[in-house]
């Protein structure tokens, strides 16, 4: 392993073991700098993480890593587990009673360490990050935003040489995510982080691309990655059409070189048939001829071939990403039909009429998804409901877990519908539980989409946070065509002002709806 690397995986290769593989002969190393790991949703980002940490364990092929290892995937448990447990210190915690009480086994002194003081960082820690420091406390009590953001101060707090992060800002509001920048901008150690928030990729040192079975590391952040990607595209079409143009004009000089090899052959049985030449002349110019015109076409073959093989190495430069397409039914709404009401604790409440569109904003824990779920059984229309927790039968393939609803439509429509979502192929048949995040939310869609019959209402719970760029980007294009109702829960205003929304409501602590403007929130 190079005394600059902190992470070297050698010809790595997983498979699950329904036979789908996600990596194969992977060859690459990550340094002791702040990384982030970018890819399509499904290239295997997340598996590299588990395969690093050691959740996982190759296929074939080799993980090194230089020092002590920290994971934190992309969900935080909110189960009876204390803020202790979350943080990672309640084995210290114990061992700390243990002395107080007076044991002197020296596995306790173990556990403990140079730790004496770790409560006490600890609640500093959850201190200086605006965030509930009674260690006690049950993480259930927590917010999704708190638990990850508490999660993360643990992994800090724990000081491992190679910290991994999936996701980190998935359940993050706009307050939270700004102290886990800070946090970031200081960290310690070798960082490798999986994430779709460019504000956080921009803070890393370096861009590691994850991209049909190969690793580029790029040494900038990524605004940096994607201006050099972009000079790199065009010089790659560059290249694509000169190649295209040699290879057009190779063929040409292929035709005219047969062409004049006829030419010759025609001549050649004119000679003959007139007799021009002794037949022992003529079968010794026939034989030099046949050398002639078999050396010009091997010649002019392998011109046409080398030509080929430059435009298909040009093409390989070349990025055509497959991209989802929602294709989305028109409900066709009047204006004026009564959708839902949202209630607000000071009794201006809010109804929603017509194919209007909003977005709902607020600080982790108020509870924007209880007023979504609060609302659910009153509403008016057809609804189709995508919370942010997706869950499904681990036993379902992808195909079983669509067509557990009643779609209204055959088998083979239901497999082109599905292929519009990218949702093809062997992913078809493998099982749910295989799928990354983003791609469950594809399969989720699918599921609540592709009927014959359309919703009236849309709701979506941060949709964006299991999402690659290209697909927020391809959802963004597929509201834009939506015409139902729209209700998106979202703490990432770069995707909200996309959405050409008709207003924007921010929940407050005490359930009070109070109008809002993006820009208001930075």
């Amino acid at each position: 392993m190079s005394h600059s690397s902190s992470v070297v995986f050698n010809d790595l290769t997983f498979t699950w073991p329904d036979g789908s593989t996600v990596l194969t002969n992977l060859t690459g190393a990550f340094g002791r700098k702040s990384t982030g790991l970018i890819g399509a949703n499904g290239a295997g980002k997340s598996t590299l993480l588990k395969l690093i940490s050691g959740k996982l364990n190759p296929t074939s092929g080799s993980v090194s890593t230089r020092g002590l290892v920290d994971y934190l995937p992309q969900d935080v448990t909110t189960t009876s587990a204390t803020v202790a447990e979350l943080l990672g210190i309640d084995h210290i915690r114990e061992a700390l009673r243990a002395v107080e009480a007076g044991s002197v086994d020296q596995a306790d002194f173990d556990r403990i360490g140079d730790n004496w003081d770790i409560e006490s960082r600890a609640v500093a820690a959850l201190a200086a990050l605006r965030l509930p420091s009674d260690l006690d406390r049950t993480v259930s009590e927590l917010s999704g935003g708190e638990a990850m953001l508490t999660a993360i101060t643990g992994v800090r707090l724990r000081g491992a040489d190679i910290a991994l992060l999936d996701e980190p800002t998935n359940n993050l509001d706009r307050s939270a995510r700004e102290r886990l920048y800070d946090l970031v901008r200081t960290w310690p150690g070798t960082l490798i982080v999986v994430s779709h928030d460019l504000e956080l990729l921009d803070l890393l040192e370096e861009t590691a691309e994850l991209r049909a079975g190969s690793l580029t590391i790029f040494g900038g952040n990524y605004t940096d990655y994607r201006d050099w990607l972009t000079v790199q595209q065009a010089a790659a079409e560059q290249s694509l059409r000169s190649a295209e143009n040699v290879l057009k004009r190779e063929k040409q000089e292929r035709i005219k070189a047969e062409e004049r090899i006829a030419h010759s052959q025609r001549q050649g049985r004119k000679d003959r048939e007139n007799r021009k030449y002794v037949g022992m002349i003529v079968d010794k110019r026939r034989n030099a001829a046949e050398k002639t015109q078999g050396a010009k076409r091997s010649a002019a073959d392998a011109r046409v071939q080398a030509a080929q093989a430059a435009v298909d190495a040009s093409e390989l430069l070349i990025r055509e990403d497959d991209v989802v397409q929602f294709d989305l039914v028109d409900p066709k709404l009047p204006t004026a039909k009564h959708i839902v009401t949202l209630p607000s604790s000071d009794g201006r409440h809010y109804d929603v009429r017509g194919p209007e569109r909003l977005g709902i904003v607020g600080a982790n824990g108020v509870g924007k998804t209880c007023l979504i779920e609060r609302v659910l059984p009153d509403v008016k229309v057809a609804c189709a409901y995508l919370p942010q927790q997706i869950e499904f039968d681990a036993t379902l393939t992808v195909l079983e877990a669509v067509r557990q609803s009643d779609l209204g439509i055959s088998p083979a429509e239901l497999r082109n519908r599905l292929a519009r979502l990218l949702i093809r192929g062997d992913m078809v048949d493998r099982h749910v539980q295989t799928l990354s995040g983003g791609e469950r939310l594809r399969v989720a869609l699918a599921k609540a989409l592709v009927t014959d019959v359309p919703p009236g209402l849309l709701i979506l719970d941060e949709p964006t946070n299991n999402l690659d760029v290209p697909s927020i980007e391809q959802l963004v294009a597929a509201l834009g065509a939506y015409r139902g109702a729209l209700l998106v829960v979202s703490h990432d205003v770069r995707f909200l002002r996309q959405l050409d929304l008709s207003g924007v409501l921010c929940l407050e602590a005490d359930w009070r709806l109070v109008p809002e403007s993006l820009e208001q929130l930075g």
